[in-house]
C-alpha cells in the first residue's frame, strides 16, 4: 500500500514541476515578444518627432520620384577624412561633363544658368567648386516655381539631396538663415519640423518633393550650381 501512494506522491510533484517549467517558458516567449515592441516605442517616437530625423519626414514628400536613405551624420574621424579626400584628390580637377546636367534658366533672365553636379563634395568644397569651376556660387532659390523646377530635375537625374546655397547660424533663441551668394532670403520651402539646427547648418533639398532639410555641412553630397 505504501508504494502506490509513494510512487503517485512523486509522479504529482513530478507534474507540478513539469507546469511549472512550462509556465515559465511561456512567460519568458511572451516576454521576448512584448518587450522589443516597448523597447522601440521611443525609436519609433523619434522617428516621427520634428527635430532632427531626416529619414522619417521622406515618406511624408508628396510627388516625389522614389526616396533612398537619409545621409547619416558622421562622426568627428569619419568627417575629417572624407575632408582631406575633398580637398586633396577632388577638389583639385573641376567635374567632369557626364557628372552634370544644366538646369533651364528662370523664365525673364536670360543670363541665369544653373548646373546639377552629381560629384559628391562637404558644403564647403560644393561652394568652392561652383566658384572656381563656373565663377558662381551654390545656387539661392526665391520661389516655388524655380524650386519646383531644381526638384524636376533632381526627378530625373539624382535620387536623394543635394546642396543648395543656404546656411543657418544661431542668433540667441532664434536662427538666422542667409545664402552664399549674399542675396535676400525672401523664400523657403522647409520640410516639417524642419529648420532643426541640431542636425547641422547646411541648406540641402530633397528630390521627393524639394522640401529642404538644414544637414551636417561635413556630408558629401551631389550640388546645384549658379553661375
Amino acid at each position: 500500500m505504501k508504494l502506490p501512494l509513494l510512487l503517485a506522491l512523486l509522479f504529482g510533484a513530478v507534474s507540478a514541476l513539469h507546469l511549472r517549467a512550462k509556465t515559465s517558458t511561456l512567460e519568458s516567449s511572451l516576454g521576448a515578444e512584448t518587450l522589443p515592441q516597448h523597447g522601440e516605442m521611443p525609436e519609433q517616437e523619434a522617428e516621427e518627432a520634428p527635430p532632427g530625423e531626416m529619414a522619417s519626414l521622406e515618406g511624408e514628400e508628396e510627388g516625389g520620384c522614389g526616396s533612398e536613405d537619409a545621409p547619416e551624420e558622421e562622426t568627428a574621424a569619419e568627417s575629417i577624412s572624407a575632408l582631406d579626400v575633398v580637398d586633396k584628390d577632388v577638389l583639385c580637377q573641376c567635374p567632369k561633363e557626364e557628372d552634370t546636367v544644366k538646369i533651364t534658366g528662370i523664365p525673364g533672365c536670360k543670363t541665369c544658368r544653373f548646373i546639377l553636379v552629381n560629384a559628391a563634395r562637404n558644403f564647403n568644397s560644393a561652394q568652392a567648386t561652383c566658384r572656381r569651376c563656373y565663377r558662381g556660387n551654390l545656387v539661392s532659390v526665391h520661389n516655388y516655381n524655380f524650386n519646383s523646377q531644381i526638384q524636376s530635375t533632381l526627378c530625373t537625374y539624382n535620387q536623394g539631396y543635394v546642396w543648395i546655397g543656404g546656411v543657418a547660424s544661431r542668433r540667441g533663441p532664434s536662427i538666422r538663415m542667409s545664402w552664399v551668394d549674399q542675396s535676400r532670403w525672401n523664400f523657403s520651402y522647409w520640410a516639417w519640423g524642419q529648420p532643426s539646427i541640431s542636425n547641422g547648418r547646411c541648406v540641402t533639398m530633397h528630390s521627393g518633393g524639394g522640401r529642404w532639410f538644414l544637414a551636417n555641412c561635413n556630408l558629401c553630397l551631389p550640388f546645384v550650381c549658379s553661375y
